[in-house]
């Protein structure tokens, strides 16, 4: 099986009836229908003062599409459909707009270096070249990330390079796994309430 297809095959990992569930602990934890940014780490079990907090800072604010600095349901529908469910394409789009700090519409390589060093950490520092051979540090990672899709060299990443080189670039989307499908935060989430139900009984 291909690199892309093992992608694919892992997108898919969630059936209609875990997102149910997740829909289910919003109302439940947040009965008010509004969900802050501490509520949102909650949900998934992210503890502040981790890498994984820092890149929920991000998330939470893309996510947050008025910008009222909360999360109401059908955001939070919007946000499971897309990055649970979404295509490749969407998933880049909103992958870029989390790297995008001041919401520009460019990368420039101060933040891409802040959220490529989040995701490193997150990656307990492993992170291999294309080859699988080679360990890359931070700065070679990003370095690579703009090699890969700054087209025209200009120090930035525009929305349309950023796509476009990712969707290309099979190494560039298993770097950015964490941000275009955290399922892994999602399937933590589920079986620690699976658990918790059991311990009920």
């Amino acid at each position: 099986m291909g690199q892309n297809q093992q992608i694919q095959t892992q997108e898919e990992e969630l059936e209609l009836n875990n997102i149910q569930d997740l829909y289910k602990s919003f109302i439940m934890e947040c009965p008010s229908g509004s969900l802050y940014l501490h509520e949102f780490k909650r949900m998934f079990r992210v503890q502040q003062g981790t890498p994984e907090s820092q890149y929920m800072d991000n998330i939470f604010r893309a996510f947050d599409m008025n910008h009222d600095n909360t999360m109401d349901f059908m955001e939070y529908v919007a946000a499971l459909h897309l990055v649970l469910r979404g295509k490749l394409e969407d998933k880049l789009r909103w992958c870029f707009k989390v790297f995008d700090g001041d919401g520009n519409g460019r990368l420039d390589r101060s933040e891409l270096q802040m959220i490529v060093k989040i995701i490193y950490r997150m990656k307990q520092g492993s992170v291999l070249d294309e080859t699988g051979t080679e360990s890359l540090t931070a700065k070679q990672v990003c370095d690579r990330i703009l090699q890969e899709v700054d087209v025209n060299s200009d120090g930035e990443i525009t929305l349309e390079e950023f796509v476009q080189g990712a969707q290309g670039s099979p190494w560039l989307q298993s770097f950015l796994r964490l941000g275009v499908n955290p399922c892994g935060w999602v399937q933590k989430c589920l079986c620690d309430k699976k658990l918790m139900s059991t311990k009920d009984y």
